[in-house]
This record gives C-alpha cells, sequence and structure tokens, in this order.
C-alpha cells in the first residue's frame, strides 16, 4: 500500500537539466568577466545568481530523492550526480569572488584560455546530462564525456604551463599568490566537470 503512494519517478530529469542551464550561465559569466576584464563585480554578481539559483534546484533534487520511491537510476549516483554538479558552480563563484577580494588589476593569457576551457566543458556538461533522460542512447553520452575529459586534460596543461611561466616571470610575489590561486580554481573547475562525466558514464554502463 505505502509504496502505491509514493512517488514514482519524479522530475529528475528536468532539475538535472534547469541546473546545468545555470552551470552554463555561470561559466558563460566567468569568460566574459576575465576575458573583457570589464564590470568585473557586475559578472561576480550574475555568478553569485547563478549559483544560489543551482543551490535551490539541489535542495529540491535532494528532497525529492528522499520521497520518491522509485527513481530513475541508483539513488546514490542521482546524489553524487546533483552534488558534483553544484561543485562546479561553487567553484566558478569562488573563481569571481578571489578576482574581486584580491584587486587583482591585470589579468594574464593562461586566465583567458583556462576560462574558455571552463565554458567548453560546462557546455558539455549540459548536453551530456540533457542526453540522460534517453540512457540507452549511450554511444552520443559516451562521446560527450569523451569531449569532457579531453578538454580537462588541456586544462591540465594550460596550467602546467601557466605554472611555469608565473614563477619564471612573475617578480612581484602577491601577484604570484594571486595568480596561482585562479590557475587552480579554474583547473579545479574541469575536474569537477570531469567528476560529472565520469559518473554519467557510470550510470549509462549500468543502464544501456
Amino acid at each position: 500500500m505505502l509504496s502505491r503512494l509514493m512517488p514514482r519517478e519524479g522530475n529528475f530529469f528536468e532539475l538535472f537539466n534547469a541546473h546545468a542551464e545555470r552551470i552554463v550561465e555561470g561559466s558563460r559569466e566567468l569568460a566574459a568577466m576575465i576575458t573583457t576584464f570589464t564590470e568585473v563585480e557586475k559578472h561576480a554578481q550574475y555568478i553569485d545568481t547563478a549559483e544560489r539559483a543551482a543551490d535551490k534546484i539541489t535542495h529540491e533534487t535532494i528532497t525529492l530523492l528522499h520521497k520518491t520511491f522509485i527513481t530513475p537510476f541508483d539513488r546514490e549516483q542521482i546524489h553524487q550526480l546533483i552534488t558534483r554538479m553544484d561543485d562546479i558552480l561553487d567553484l566558478m563563484q569562488d573563481v569571481a569572488e578571489s578576482i574581486v577580494l584580491y584587486d587583482i588589476r591585470k589579468i594574464t593569457p593562461e586566465s583567458r584560455q583556462l576560462a574558455e576551457i571552463c565554458q567548453m566543458c560546462c557546455e558539455r556538461v549540459r548536453s551530456a546530462v540533457s542526453l540522460l533522460k534517453n540512457v540507452k542512447d549511450a554511444e552520443a553520452i559516451l562521446k560527450t564525456c569523451e569531449e569532457i575529459d579531453r578538454l580537462e586534460s588541456d586544462a591540465d596543461r594550460v596550467m602546467r604551463s601557466a605554472m611555469s611561466k608565473l614563477f619564471r616571470d612573475e617578480s612581484d610575489i602577491k601577484q604570484l599568490i594571486k595568480m596561482r590561486t585562479i590557475y587552480e580554481l579554474l583547473e579545479q573547475i574541469t575536474d569537477r566537470c570531469e567528476d560529472v562525466a565520469n559518473i554519467i558514464e557510470g550510470i549509462v554502463l549500468e543502464n544501456s
């Protein structure tokens, strides 16, 4: 009797897609902030708005998970997916706040490159998440996840080169510390995107 009264499936896919949209919004604002390096605080506010909206979606997803009797796939995977997605926006917020709080006055080409890779990663996260509803289409989903993995590797290479250049050429120790933090946070965004891709790959392989 209880099982018949409990919600079945729920709107998890709609919530995943809504969260992924906020991730892409945040990544575009972050790329614009770093690429143009104008209206920095305005972009930071937009990222903060996207992060708070995503937090609400994460809370709604976890609440629904506790109320739903039958879920579209493993409950732990649902929890991992939405929390790792939320980590992506948290890191974007950290980057934006660090740029403002550290009063960074100049930005490097490597920062711009990393921000662009972050945006590409986030757009592919959205694509992979949108395909999850049709989990049987394993080839398309796994291909998108592979693209995220490649972009994360690209970010690793850019960061290593950026760090080498920073420690070789930057004489201002304060600027060095500030930029090292920005590089590391940007690279971590791509790491979290890769985490999402790995979770999605696991879901596909178990359910396709």
